[in-house]
């Protein structure tokens, strides 16, 4: 998924400057984004005072649209670096091409999972003919500075495992959930998890303490420590819990979301992540210029050009909170 901001601006990300070492419910409201045509995004990270929830630093929540009579979603050749994406569906499909040769339709509740690493291009697309509804969110997990040249690479899970408890099944999409792992691959202690509650389901969802968390609600309302949360958006939970109270309202749907603090000090902009603004600079330009990133074969129309980078550099820098 690509950022299609046009005014894109440098942000510094990640080290525990930003990080609440205690729980707290913070509410935070989406930004909307258009992307393409018929598509538009809640964005909630980055989120203004919130940057990233562990290693997971950008989410979005789109639908569900109706889009029988739409293009769909229509996102063209873009690059990334230095993170990983994440597709995730509760309604449609969606067509991935890489530049590693990748060819996969992603459906409801599969995991599509690209590891950028040093440099990677792909697109994302409704598929022809597609399915009446889209609904679901986009994400992405920053690399640690040990991990992000590895090799870009795409990986596809259509199986994943199931924690269940009455009222209660959640999809492990990465990482762990009470002592049940998710075959995609991650580089950092983190928890990706898709929790669908019937109405009336009450239950207390075991967390680690050192972790810190977040829940974007998807449909439906579930109160989240007490705190009702609605579709489109997410509330930031801090760190120190051994346990989340979660009461559904009606039948409903949210994902678990949580890491523990990343350390590095980062920039991201546009569709990179970096650690200093040449970075990111090189990194446009290769895009730029047609090296680096590869080619995205079988894609019907041109690559997404890179916005214009401000000149202002921003540089990581030690913060105290």
């Amino acid at each position: 998924m690509s950022n299609l901001d046009r005014q894109a601006a440098p942000s510094l990300c990640g080290g525990r400057g930003f990080v609440v070492a205690e729980p707290v419910r913070e509410l935070l409201s989406p930004r909307t984004v258009r992307l393409g045509e018929s598509t538009e995004v809640r964005r909630l990270l980055p989120n203004l005072g919130r940057r990233m929830v562990g290693a997971w630093a950008f989410v979005d929540h789109y639908g569900p649209d109706d889009i029988a009579d739409e293009p769909g979603m229509q996102v063209p050749p873009h690059p990334h670096m230095g993170l990983q994406t994440v597709s995730w569906l509760h309604e449609g499909e969606v067509l991935h091409r890489d530049s590693t040769g990748s060819l996969q339709t992603i459906r409801p509740r599969e995991l599509g999972l690209m590891t950028s690493g040093r440099a990677i291009s792909h697109s994302e697309e409704s598929p022809r003919p597609h399915a009446r509804f889209l609904h679901g969110a986009q994400l992405w997990v920053a690399l640690p500075d040990a991990h992000r040249h590895v090799e870009p690479h795409f990986q596809h899970h259509a199986d994943l495992p199931l924690v269940t408890a009455p009222g209660l099944t959640a999809t492990v999409m990465l990482g762990e959930l009470d002592d049940t792992r998710s075959p995609g691959t991650t580089y950092t202690p983190l928890i990706g998890a898709d929790l669908a509650l019937t109405r009336g389901a009450e239950t207390n969802l075991p967390l680690e303490p050192d972790f810190e968390y977040a829940v974007l609600a998807m449909s439906g309302e579930t109160h989240v420590d007490g705190v009702p949360v609605l579709p489109g958006s997410m509330l930031y939970l801090g760190c120190g819990r051994t346990s989340l109270p979660l009461r559904a309202e009606s039948d409903a749907a949210v994902m678990l979301l949580g890491g523990e603090p990343f350390e590095e000090e980062l920039v991201m902009w546009w569709n990179f992540v970096g650690r200093s603004h040449e970075e990111i600079e090189q990194a446009r330009e290769d895009w730029m210029q047609g090296t680096r990133f590869g080619e995205v074969e079988g894609y019907d129309g041109g690559r997404l050009p890179a916005p214009e980078l401000p000149p202002v550099a921003l540089k990581p820098r030690g913060r105290v909170r």
